[in-house]
C-alpha cells in the first residue's frame, strides 16, 4: 500500500505570504542602500519619479509620492525639495525631471538588487513568476481602490 504524506506546514494566506515576502526583500534592499549611502525615501522617490517617466509636473509628483509612499503633502514637497538639493532631480519650471545622477544611483542600485535576487529567481518557472507579478500587481490595483481606514476607526473596531 502506498501513502501519501501530507505537509505539515500550515499553509500562509495571501497577507502573511505576501508579508513576508516583502519583509526578506525589504532586508536585502536594506543592505544595498546602505552600501551606497541612500535613503529609503531617497530610493523610493527616485522610483516614484522613474515611475512617472521620469519627470513630471511637480504637483503630479508631490500628488503622487503622498499617495504611494503615504506622506503628507508637506513631506512629499520636502523629499521632492530633497532629491533636488542632492542633484538627483532638477526642476524646470513647473516640472521635476531626474537628473543623470539621480538615473545613475537609482540604476546601480536596482542592479545590485538583481545580483542579490536575478540568482534566486533564476530557479522559479518563468510562467509563475509572470503570475505572481500580474497578480501582486491586481492585488495592488484592488487594494488601492479600497479607501484607508483611518487608526481611530480600527481602534473604534477593537
Amino acid at each position: 500500500m502506498i501513502s501519501t504524506q501530507e505537509s505539515t506546514r500550515p499553509t500562509l494566506s495571501v497577507g502573511p505570504a505576501v508579508g513576508q515576502a516583502e519583509a526578506s526583500l525589504t532586508r536585502l534592499l536594506s543592505g544595498i542602500l546602505a552600501e551606497s549611502g541612500t535613503s529609503r525615501g531617497t530610493y523610493l522617490g527616485l522610483q516614484r519619479l522613474t515611475a512617472l517617466g521620469g519627470h513630471a509636473a511637480r504637483d503630479t509628483y508631490e500628488r503622487d509620492l503622498s499617495e504611494w509612499l503615504q506622506l503628507d503633502r508637506p513631506a512629499a514637497g520636502r523629499l521632492a525639495g530633497d532629491l533636488v538639493a542632492a542633484g538627483l532631480a532638477a526642476t524646470e519650471g513647473d516640472a521635476i525631471r531626474l537628473t543623470a545622477q539621480g538615473q545613475e544611483l537609482r540604476e546601480g542600485i536596482v542592479a545590485a538588487s538583481a545580483e542579490i535576487t536575478g540568482p534566486m529567481l533564476a530557479s522559479l518557472d518563468r510562467v509563475d513568476l509572470d503570475t505572481t507579478i500580474k497578480t501582486l500587481q491586481e492585488i495592488t490595483r484592488r487594494a488601492r481602490a479600497i479607501p484607508a481606514r483611518s487608526a481611530t476607526a480600527a481602534e473604534e473596531d477593537r
